[in-house]
């Protein structure tokens, strides 16, 4: 994630970063306001990443959804934040949470109920559509119950727009094992997604 704006290096961001983490969980009320400008724009990045394929008129737009991950993470305040990864794994889940979230609301009005439809490999791979994200959502939890990691892996990669080299640093994992991890789970995902 590059938002560590101009004249910043990506380590001193993310000591800052870090630093604002910890002062904010010590009680700093105002280490969230000044830690916000500093993700924001990764954040608004993969907000707008997730949210390109919906029609006009689409209710959820990239500024609102990262305003809703920020009303989300208000309640984080006392979580033992370990650095910029760490952040940006749980802002992942809660950006996960609201899309999800959002879909089903969404379903629901239309009356549809939720209606399987097989996501393509490369929505998986980083691209801007994911056709079903319920259906997405239901199979990543199933793939956490039987492997919690390959589940986390895709959670931070495909909702977090993490690298491989942040995932592996969340995690406390390889690159190469992420990668592997990557692999094996989008394998599993298409299996699950396409009905085979």
């Amino acid at each position: 994630m590059g938002g560590e704006g101009p004249g910043k290096t990506a380590a001193s961001a993310s000591e800052s970063v870090t630093e604002l983490l910890c002062a904010w969980r010590e009680g700093d009320g105002s280490a969230l306001e000044k830690l916000i400008p500093i993700v924001y724009k990764d954040l608004r990045r993969v907000a707008r990443r997730h949210l390109l394929g919906e029609r006009a008129g689409n209710s959820l737009q990239p500024t609102a959804l990262v305003h809703e991950a920020y009303m989300r993470l208000v309640d984080y305040r006392h979580l033992e934040w370990q650095d910029r990864a760490h952040f940006f794994a749980v802002s992942a889940q809660l950006l996960r949470r609201i899309l999800v979230d959002h879909a089903r609301r969404r379903n629901l009005k239309r009356g549809a109920g939720v209606r399987h439809v097989p996501l393509e490999v490369t929505s998986l791979i980083g691209s801007e559509r994911s056709k079903d994200l319920v259906a997405l959502d239901e199979a990543l939890n199933e793939l956490a119950r039987m492997d919690a990691r390959k589940a986390k892996v895709v959670e931070l990669r495909f909702f977090g727009g993490l690298s491989v080299d942040e995932i592996a640093a969340a995690l406390g994992i390889s690159g190469p094992t992420v990668m592997r991890d990557w692999t094996s789970a989008k394998a599993w995902l298409y299996r699950e997604l396409s009905g085979g």
